[in-house]
C-alpha cells in the first residue's frame, strides 16, 4: 500500500463514510441526513468517526453541481443549526453526566484531577479552543463535552461556539461549492479530502508549537 493509500484509507474510512456515497445514497434527504451527522459528530460521543469536514466540503460540491437541489445560503444555515445544536447537546452531556462519573475517587480510566486540568485549560485557552476545535476531527466531539464538565461558564462555551459553527460548517461548505466548479477538484475529489483533513489538524498543531514557544520564553501564549 502506497503511502498516499494509506492516507486515503485513515482520511476517508470505509466505502460506507465515504462523503459521496453517503451524500448519493440518502437522495432527496440528503441535506437533512447530512445534517444529522453534523449534529452527531458534533455532539455525540458515538459521532467522533464520522466525516464531518469532507462531509461539508462534498456537500457543497454536490450543490453546485445540482445534485442537492437546495440553495446554497439554506443548505449553510441548516448545517451551522446542525453544528450548534450538536455541540449544545454535547455541552448538557458533559455539564450533568461528566461530574458523576469523573468524581469515582478510585476510577483509573476517569480523574477529578482532569476535570481542573480542563477547567485551567478553558480558562486559559477557552474562547480560541473551542473556535479552532472546529475544524479538528475527533478533538471538535470530545472537547464540547469537556468544556461541560469543566462548567465552563454556557454564555461563553454558546457563543464561540457559534462562531465556530459558521465559521466551519458555512465556511467549509461554501469552500466545496465553489471549488466544486472546477474540473480538477470534480476529477481529484479523493485529493482534495485528504487535504482537507491534513489541513484541519493545523490549528492544534500551530497552536501547539505557539505554546512550547511561549514556554521557552517563559512567558504566556497569549489570550
Amino acid at each position: 500500500m502506497t503511502v498516499l493509500a494509506a492516507t486515503q484509507t485513515l482520511a476517508l474510512g470505509p466505502d460506507w463514510l465515504d462523503p459521496a456515497v453517503i451524500i448519493e445514497s440518502l437522495g432527496p434527504w440528503a441535506l437533512v441526513g447530512v445534517a444529522a451527522i453534523i449534529f452527531a459528530e458534533c455532539g455525540l460521543l458515538l459521532g467522533f468517526f464520522l466525516p464531518g469536514d469532507s462531509l461539508l466540503f462534498t456537500a457543497g460540491l454536490f450543490v453546485a453541481q445540482g445534485a442537492i437541489d437546495v440553495p446554497l445560503w439554506l443548505v449553510c444555515l441548516v448545517l451551522v443549526v446542525s453544528a450548534f445544536a450538536g455541540n449544545a447537546v454535547g455541552y448538557g452531556i458533559g455539564y450533568r453526566a461528566g461530574p458523576a462519573i469523573f468524581d469515582k475517587p478510585k476510577s483509573k480510566l476517569f480523574n477529578p484531577q482532569h476535570v481542573e486540568k480542563t477547567h485551567e485549560f478553558f480558562e486559559k485557552y477557552g474562547n480560541r479552543a473551542i473556535v479552532l476545535g472546529r475544524f479538528v476531527p475527533i478533538v471538535r466531539t470530545f472537547i464540547t463535552v469537556s468544556a461541560g464538565v469543566a462548567r465552563m461558564d454556557p454564555k461563553r462555551y454558546l457563543t464561540y461556539s457559534l462562531i465556530g459553527g459558521v465559521a466551519w460548517a458555512a465556511g467549509v461548505t461554501v469552500l466545496g461549492y465553489f471549488l466544486g466548479q472546477f474540473a480538477f477538484v470534480r476529477e481529484h475529489i479523493d485529493l482534495i479530502l485528504v487535504a482537507i483533513v491534513l489541513i484541519s489538524v493545523l490549528p492544534i498543531v500551530f497552536e501547539v508549537l505557539r505554546a512550547r514557544a511561549a514556554s521557552r520564553r517563559g512567558g504566556p501564549a497569549g489570550p
